[in-house]
Parts: C-alpha cells; structure tokens; sequence
C-alpha cells in the first residue's frame, strides 16, 4: 500500500474516540489525517446501517442510545446531524410480566401489587433494604441488596448479571456497580440527561459526513498493525485497539466480555412493543432482545415485517469485538503495566475504550476526544510548527 507515509497523523480506529480526533485534526489544524478502520464499515460499535430485507434502521452492535449533559459533546455532534426527540424507555420480562425499568413506582406497585404514594413507597423500600442489614457488602449481591432489598434483587438483578457476567454475583466485587437507581414517582425514562435522542439518518449518515471531509483519508478493512511498518516514523499516532495488543500481551491479556447478536425477522408489523426488553430470567438464554423499529417512530416502516435483535453475552476471545472490561483485580494490575509502557511511548495516544480499558458511552468517547485533542494534540502540532 503506497502514499501512507506521507501523513503525520494517523488513527487507528474509527468509532467516536477516532471520528471525533480525525475530525478535530482535519478542521482545527487543517492536516491531513489518515484513519486506519479493520472493519469493512466506518463508526466502530456505533454503525448503524439499514436492513436489505425490511428496510429497517439497525443498530449492528446492540442499540446505541445518545445522551449527555454536556452541552459542548451536544453541540460538537449536532453539526452533523438533526436529532429526534426520542426518550428510551426499557422493560424487563420476569415471569411472564412485563415491568418497566429503572426500578420507579409503577415497577415497586406492580411487582408488589401495590397502590403507593411516593411517600409510602420511601419507606416501603427503606424497610427493605433495613431487612438485609448490610452496612459493607462484600461482593456485587451483597451491595445490590443493601440497595433494593432481596426480593427486586432475586427478580431482576441476580439472573441477568448472572448472564451477563457469566458468573455467580457473589463472586463479583461490589464495585461492579455503583448505584442502582429507585425512583419513587411513575418517571419510566431510562436517562436523566439534558440532551437526548438520535440522528434522525442514522449514526452510519454522521460517520458519512466526518469522514466526507477531503482532509480525511479513512481506509476500511486495513488493520493498523498490517501497515505499521509503512507508516511515517515521525507520525503521531492515536491508538484506539486493544492496549494489550499494541503491546504484544507481553503483560498478559486483559478480560473482556463480548456480545453475540441473532437477527430474526417476524412476519408481524410489532414484536414486542417497545425498543428494548430485558430477560432477567436464568431459564431465557439471551439478556435482551432489541426490536429497532421502535427507534425511530417518525418513520414509516412496512406493516408485514419487523426485525428483531437478541442479545447474548460471553468471555471474550482474541479473535472477538471486546465490550464491556472485566476489570477484576489482577486485570487492573495488568493495565497498570501497560499504561506505565503507554506512557513511555513519545509518539502514540491510547484513547477509546480499548486503548483505556475503560466502558465508555460514545458521549463519554466524545468528551474525552475533544480533551485529548485539546490538552494533547494541539500542543504537539503548534511544537512541531515551532
């Protein structure tokens, strides 16, 4: 492959992080940026693309939600695309009933049969959680129920952790999660953002309209350490893969989970009723099922057809898309070795979630591009323009 040692800067990576750095370099400094992408489409685990067979919008790697509170990532995204007015909602199947989660007041009132004022429902789940007498949870059960009592917990937390993680709660450190939300009035929204909703093309159209700048040259099914030898020795480079993987495992292989996708398409004009249903239950082998009509409401899909996604999860290969970071102790030690050799790299930034080993949103990706283009990027050029 000829002409990639010309660039100075380069990419590897073209999910949020990469877009976001790509398009700060092109527009800001006016440089050439080179964008390596493996993958045969652009956007990484945010590619959206339109079904052949039903002519739905598709999220390809689970349904990607967009929501900050940060007016700058808002503003930055929105010069490329309008945003629908769309609030996700999210239900979970237990037993054969449906409830609506975060946990509020409807899901307290149903699962309970109940009728509680906000009020009563404060003291109703005081008394649940006073039940458990839990004052230092151990591991993620313990905390789970400290926060929500045993029996919200056995019903909707246990089992689909337990999928999700491939393991028994009780072995997870408590600080797998941080607070499980309970809200006391019938507010059914899934975020609590200032700014929500999604591209009314598609995340695939933002990608088109980035990488459309003449500036930026974005090559798919190219896998950076294919053309590393071919690159500019000076180039600075912004990492986005797998930091273990740059680094040849030689501190051991970091713990992933990654997701398995099954895509039907029902002979029905609705599946079931909304965007995304949980199955906490351990009898159902899949964790959710997407159904990306719901999406986009303003649109007119056929009647005769939906497509639906499950999801299943599992303990990531080498050969697997990487989601969601284990992080267990010895995980953390190994990241701390490699983020010591990361720091000795004069030449290359390790961004993203994989380049931190960190689970971020693409708002979160957005927000940490902007400041590392900011604090990191621009000071090198205007030292190498010096």
């Amino acid at each position: 492959m000829t002409g990639l040692r010309q660039f100075r800067y380069v990419i590897a990576g073209s999910g949020f992080f990469g877009a976001t750095i790509a398009e700060r370099i092109a527009t800001v400094l006016g440089a050439p940026v080179l964008v390596l992408e493996r993958r045969h489409h652009l956007g990484g685990n945010s590619h959206s693309e339109i079904d052949p067979e039903t002519g739905i919008e598709y999220h390809r790697y689970g349904s990607h939600l967009f929501h900050t509170s940060n007016a700058e990532v808002w503003s930055w995204i929105r010069r490329f695309s309008d945003f629908t007015h769309y609030r996700h909602r999210v239900l979970t199947r237990h037993k054969g009933r449906m409830y609506t989660m975060p946990i509020n007041l409807m899901t307290l009132n149903r699962f309970f049969d109940l009728d509680l004022t906000p009020a009563q429902a404060a003291g109703f789940v005081g008394e649940l959680t006073a039940r458990e007498a839990v004052t230092q949870p151990r591991n993620l059960e313990e905390k789970a129920v400290s926060q929500i009592g045993r029996a919200l917990y056995d019903a909707f937390i246990r089992g689909y952790t337990a999928k999700q993680w491939e393991t028994d709660p009780r072995t997870l450190p408590a600080e797998t999660i941080k607070r499980l939300p309970v809200r006391l009035n019938y507010n059914d929204f899934y975020f609590s953002d200032l700014y929500e909703g999604l591209p009314a093309a598609g995340y695939h159209a933002i990608f088109d309209r980035i990488f459309a700048d003449r500036r930026i040259t974005a090559l798919c099914d190219c896998d950076f350490f294919d053309v590393r030898d071919q690159l500019n020795p000076e180039a600075l480079i912004v990492y986005t893969g797998p930091i273990d993987r740059y680094f040849g495992y030689r501190c051991g292989e970091l713990g992933w989970r990654t997701l398995d996708f099954e895509i039907e398409r029902p002979p029905v004009a609705d599946f079931q009723g909304a965007a995304v249903v949980n199955y906490p239950d351990p009898d159902v082998r899949w964790t959710r099922i997407h159904e990306f009509r719901h999406l986009h409401p303003e649109r007119r899909y056929r009647n005769d057809v939906t497509l639906i996604m499950r999801e299943y999860s599992r303990f990531a290969g080498r050969g697997d898309e990487p989601y969601y970071p284990i992080d267990t102790r010895a995980d953390a030690g190994r990241y701390a070795e490699y983020a010591r050799l990361a720091e000795a790299e004069s030449r290359v930034i390790f961004g993203g979630r994989l380049g931190t080993y960190r689970y971020l949103d693409m708002h979160q990706a957005i927000a940490a591009a902007l400041r590392t283009f900011e604090t990191k990027i621009a000071p090198h050029a205007a030292q190498f323009a010096a």
